[in-house]
């Protein structure tokens, strides 16, 4: 056989081996979507992707499926994504834990977060409150970081965990307070919220989710949130802006992603089918319910995502070395 024709074998195998893949994706999606959630039922991601998925199935007439994989503080399941075939089947419901935090914080990661992941669009961001237990006298924000500055070394706040997303945003928020509050870190969110309605932890940083139904309720008190504009969810509660720290934001995001490789026209695909979820109004509706801000506009597009990341993690890693954690 000569040189040209074992070529032209050559040329027509790996002609054959992308034409399934192509055509997938001109008829894309011919089967079910998995959305691979990285933590486990019950949480605020979960409650989130579960609003998003069916509203994205009706737009690709396809049903969309979320899959819990929990585990690492999500490490694992952005893992299982980021190995999985790039064909639009396999999406990360991604968050500031796996694609911004994990990767400014610990080691030897299964997966990187920028080389392995194509963006397709925000799904939304949810502020961050700063609670105090209701038996502290401080009632605002300033009260409080005067009085952390009168009692050095004697009001704590609580976190998620040393490294996770709440911890970085109290170093950032003692970074430009200088309020000195004492870091105690706890193995979930959940887990600090009796000792702090006890009293037992002064203060903590939580999604507004969480502290505002408390709050309600006068079990404890929340100072400020991290949103740029008040929240409607927080009436009457000012932001870390308005309380007197410029440029001061905490919160968490939602996002889609698949493995890199993935054709561009499926990407497109599932965007415009996020795009349109994002406007249904009883999905916005629970949104607002739970002081949830639906990503916008270019938020929900892959350039507008990617520009996002990036921004996330550089500020995931000031605020690690702010805070002397080392991966």
């Amino acid at each position: 056989m000569s040189v040209f024709a074992r070529r032209a074998i050559l040329l027509a195998s790996a002609a054959g081996a992308v034409l399934p893949l192509r055509a997938r994706a001109a008829g894309f999606p011919d089967r079910t979507i998995r959305i691979v959630l990285p933590f486990a039922p019950g949480g605020n991601s979960d409650i989130v992707a579960r609003l998003v998925a069916p509203q994205m199935a009706q737009r690709l007439g396809q049903a969309v499926v979320v899959d819990n994989r929990a585990g690492a503080g999500g490490s694992i399941g952005a893992s299982a994504v980021a190995r999985s075939r790039p064909d639009g089947y396999t999406v990360l419901f991604g968050s500031s834990g796996p694609l911004s935090v994990n990767p400014a914080v610990q080691a030897n990661l299964p997966y990187d977060a920028v080389r392995d992941f194509a963006p397709v669009g925000l799904v939304s961001r949810t502020p961050l409150a700063l609670a105090v237990t209701a038996s502290l006298p401080p009632r605002t924000l300033q009260e409080l970081i005067a009085y952390s500055k009168e009692n050095p070394g004697r009001v704590t706040v609580a976190s998620a965990g040393t490294g996770s997303s709440t911890h970085l945003a109290i170093e950032l928020f003692n970074a430009a307070s200088g309020a000195g509050l004492v870091h105690v870190p706890y193995r979930s969110g959940g887990d600090l919220i009796p000792d702090l309605m006890a009293g037992n932890v002064a203060s903590t940083m939580t999604e507004i989710s969480t502290a505002m139904p408390l709050h309600r309720e006068q079990r404890i008190r929340v100072l400020a949130v991290g949103s740029t504009q008040p929240s409607a969810m927080a009436p009457g509660i000012p932001t870390f802006i308005q309380a007197g720290l410029p440029g001061y934001t905490a919160g968490s995001y939602a996002a889609l992603v698949v493995p890199t490789g993935t054709p561009a026209d499926v990407v497109e695909t599932l965007r415009a089918a996020l795009a349109g979820a994002l406007t249904d109004p009883a999905l916005l509706t629970r949104f607002r319910e739970m002081g949830i801000d639906a990503a916008t506009g270019d938020e929900v597009t892959p350039a507008g995502l990617a520009t996002i990341l990036r921004q996330e993690l550089d500020e995931s890693r000031r605020a690690a070395d702010i805070a002397g954690v080392k991966p």
